[in-house]
């Protein structure tokens, strides 16, 4: 099947396979900041995308975060593929409920780009270029709640957003259908995702594993990728 994954603060743009997607969240930078000044920086990804993330405490209460990433699937055999970026920021409060556990709270807003193309749909449709892109505008917030420890770190969040394409270019025919009205009937779907995240080392330095899920509470047939998994380094300075 042909993906495309995007990503937006948060999203990803993928192509792999017989037909367009146009979403795959992204991982969710869930820090478990505890006490001002602690602060967690996260590279993570897949074999499609890399992401950097950051995230601060501003006080004994309050803490910002920001994340970024990159998707670059390689390119099928035909020549299919596709691309996107996303910049995310956030800012939110915490609480320490003891020694262990940790609550947080976060208001996320991102924006990004995406870009598609299907060389292969090009002979059946002349006068094409296979091609659809747009940008991408996500806002929401995201609870969460975690076991913190010196080694173990596990926490489960949801990321309840509202995801939304402007600018929409292009002239990709897939099946007959353009691609470019769709998206643009579908422009705006609001999102829960759901997620675990474990982490597991050093101190300063731990191995993260993420598995997250996504649930398009606007039209749930929408052209989308519904689960992740990302594998990353989390560090503490």
């Amino acid at each position: 099947m042909k993906k495309s994954i995007l990503g937006i603060v948060f999203i990803s743009f993928l192509v792999t396979g017989c037909s367009p997607i146009f979403y795959t969240p992204n991982t969710q930078n869930v820090p478990m900041i505890s006490k001002k000044g602690d602060n967690k920086i996260v590279v993570a990804g897949n074999t499609n995308q890399v992401e950097l993330q950051g995230a601060y405490g501003l006080s004994d209460a309050f803490a910002i975060q920001a994340n970024a990433g990159l998707f670059i699937p390689r390119n099928l055999d035909n020549g299919d593929g596709g691309s996107g970026n996303f910049f995310e920021v956030g800012g939110g409060y915490f609480k320490s409920i003891n020694e262990m556990f940790v609550f947080e709270a976060y208001g996320i807003l991102g924006m990004g780009s995406m870009e598609n193309h299907f060389k292969s749909s090009v002979e059946d449709n002349p006068g094409t270029n296979g091609d659809i892109s747009a940008s991408i505008y996500r806002i929401g917030v995201q609870p969460s709640f975690g076991y913190k420890s010196k080694y173990f770190e596990a926490a489960i969040s949801t990321r309840v957003i509202n995801l939304i394409y402007g600018n929409i270019e292009g002239d990709l025919i897939y099946k007959g259908n353009n691609q470019m009205d769709y998206l643009k009937d579908n422009k705006s779907n609001f999102l829960v995702e759901p997620a675990i995240n474990l982490r597991g080392g050093f101190e300063k330095i731990k191995l993260q594993l993420q598995y997250g899920y996504s649930f398009n509470l606007t039209n749930s047939a929408f052209k989308q990728d519904n689960s992740y998994l990302t594998l990353g380094l989390s560090f503490k300075l």
